[in-house]
């Protein structure tokens, strides 16, 4: 590998996952490996032309975190709120305990409490303004996760909310590494989370022609590098990790799960929604993350593609990749699976690269059944793969040309 003389490692010592694969980052990481997906029939959304997505199943925000609690948040915080309870608890870090003070929060999301919203919004043309719930400002607004967890976990340091389309999640990251590499903080709870699936966002997404369109079998409409897919699955979900400075993880015992050693980010400045043809603006964010991790591109073993099942995209980064990489990393994306879960998916993904390298294992890509002949890359299809990941990437690139990079490696 190349010297990390300049590079800032910072130790993941906790992460969390809600998605459409269970509760528990365990339990989401059991389903990658099977290489099922998730999307099905989504009975809010009947009679719009899609009418499918990735729910998380069996999310009981009443018995997950007390009725009192659940009642005064929105999904999207809901979900929040359970995969950063987890990433503590794995942690090893006690809030009653901590210097509250010197602990930041970062977290990411792109559209908020969409679904109260268009509740409200129904309520107020029906009943009339008295009868807009009074909770609705701090329940849907994108920094309230923030707030919460704050509360919840008595962190009275910086708390920032980043809004970087479907990048937020990573960039939330990036930007909580900086936090700990300035020493303003000595911990970071950091991620993503969206809660969105609702009629109107999906009713949006179909008319710029993002989604899939595979309403005869949700199950097979998203497949990341395939040569029939045709848009992506909106999907739900959080993801969150605990980051420390390695130092004061190792004196507390803490044993990393991975190191978070580079992050990039750039604007393609091209277009509202299309990726930039030829990926220049993605490059600089790749190049940056790799030159800030101190690391070459030959030293990447696994990318954790963005790979969102849209016809552009895919193959845009698949280019992309192929002219910084080559193909040797093994290269997957999970949204095969779980879906796209927009603010929140850089962080979802962000922690499936965590495990990756932490458990040597790269999940395959569901539906990837025939590779576009333009994706000259390693796409892991099928079965699981083991194998040594010293080094890996994860992209995330979001509406707007908003690009945003991470490296992971071991501990």
């Amino acid at each position: 590998m190349a010297a990390h003389h300049e590079a800032f490692d910072v130790a993941v010592t906790g992460v969390g996952l809600v998605t459409a694969g269970g509760i528990g980052a365990d339990a989401t990481w059991d389903l990658l490996l099977t290489g099922e997906p998730t999307a099905a029939v989504d009975t809010e959304l009947q009679g719009l032309p899609v009418d499918f997505s990735c729910r998380v199943p069996g999310f009981d925000a009443d018995e997950l975190l007390g009725r009192r609690t659940a009642w005064r948040q929105d999904r999207f915080t809901h979900f929040g709120l359970v995969a950063a309870r987890e990433a503590l608890a794995q942690s090893g870090l006690d809030p009653t305990t901590w210097d509250g003070a010197r602990v930041g929060i970062v977290v990411g999301n792109a559209l908020g409490g969409t679904k109260l919203f268009e509740e409200a919004r129904s309520t107020l043309m029906t009943d009339g303004p008295l009868h807009v719930p009074p909770m609705l400002i701090p329940q849907m607004g994108q920094s309230s996760l923030g707030g919460f967890l704050a509360i919840d976990c008595a962190a009275t340091g910086p708390n920032l909310t980043t809004v970087t389309a479907c990048a937020s999640g990573a960039t939330a990251i990036g930007t909580a590494r900086e936090l700990l590499r300035s020493r303003v903080c000595d911990v970071v709870l950091t991620g993503g989370t969206e809660a969105a699936i609702s009629p109107t966002i999906i009713a949006g997404f179909h008319q710029i022609g993002a989604l899939s369109r595979r309403v005869e079998d949700p199950a097979a409409a998203s497949r990341p590098f395939d040569v029939d897919r045709d848009g992506f699955v909106a999907a739900e979900g959080a993801g969150m990790l605990v980051l420390e400075r390695p130092a004061d993880a190792a004196a507390r015992g803490a044993r990393p799960l991975a190191l978070l050693s580079g992050y990039g980010a750039s604007a393609d400045a091209h277009h509202p929604t299309a990726p930039q043809p030829g990926g220049a603006g993605v490059e600089r964010a790749v190049r940056a993350a790799l030159a800030d991790a101190g690391l070459s591109p030959r030293d990447i073993d696994h990318i954790n593609a963005h790979g969102t099942s849209t016809p552009l995209n895919d193959v845009a980064e698949a280019q992309l990749v192929r002219r910084v990489f080559g193909d040797r990393p093994a290269v997957t994306a999970v949204k095969g699976s779980l879906g796209h879960t927009l603010g929140a998916a850089g962080a979802i993904e962000a922690v499936c690269t965590v495990l990756s390298v932490r458990r040597g294992v790269v999940p395959p890509t569901a539906n990837c059944d025939s590779q576009d002949p333009r994706v000259e890359l390693d796409i892991v299809t099928k079965v699981p793969r083991s194998l040594p990941v010293r080094a890996a990437v994860s992209n995330s690139f979001g509406f707007g040309g908003l690009n945003a990079v991470l490296v992971v490696t071991e501990a």
